[in-house]
């Protein structure tokens, strides 16, 4: 396609049928084997290695309250989750703040602000660790004492 005609799909002047080439013929529906599933994209979470050695962290992005059921389902299974409520209305934000500050304190666990509207929800056997700066460690790595 050229840049004209891209510049014109652009702004919807003409039709972009462009993308009609990158289907594939050969592609067959139904030869799924079943074991696949399809999770929300706004919860990740470690693969099934991270699982089996218990270094999972789930981070979630809610768009609204009823998203709030995947932290909470994260948490109580012991994965420390990652908040990101950057998207969401203030007002919202504040109730699943809420939420999780009870969900903590439900199930013993803790939680840390990362940056503005980023928590970290962490289980009562997880231990966060704080990197104190290299300008004050008086071991540093540059230190030529």
């Amino acid at each position: 396609m050229g840049s004209v005609r891209k510049a014109s799909a652009w702004l919807g002047l003409v039709d972009d049928n462009d993308d009609e080439r990158y289907y594939d013929d050969d592609y067959s529906e139904g030869t799924d084997s079943g074991d696949a599933w399809v999770t929300d994209p706004r919860v990740k979470v470690a693969t099934d290695t991270a699982e089996e050695k218990g270094r999972r962290i789930g981070t979630v992005t809610p768009d609204s309250f009823r998203d709030a059921r995947a932290i909470g389902e994260l948490f109580r299974d012991g994965v420390p989750v990652i908040m990101n409520l950057t998207a969401m209305e203030p007002a919202d934000a504040k109730r699943v703040v809420d939420f999780a500050a009870g969900l903590i304190f439900g199930l013993r666990g803790s939680i840390d602000r990362v940056s503005n509207r980023v928590f970290l929800l962490t289980p009562a056997d997880t231990e966060i660790i704080n990197g104190e700066p290299a300008a004050h460690r008086s071991d540093g790595f540059f230190n030529q004492s």
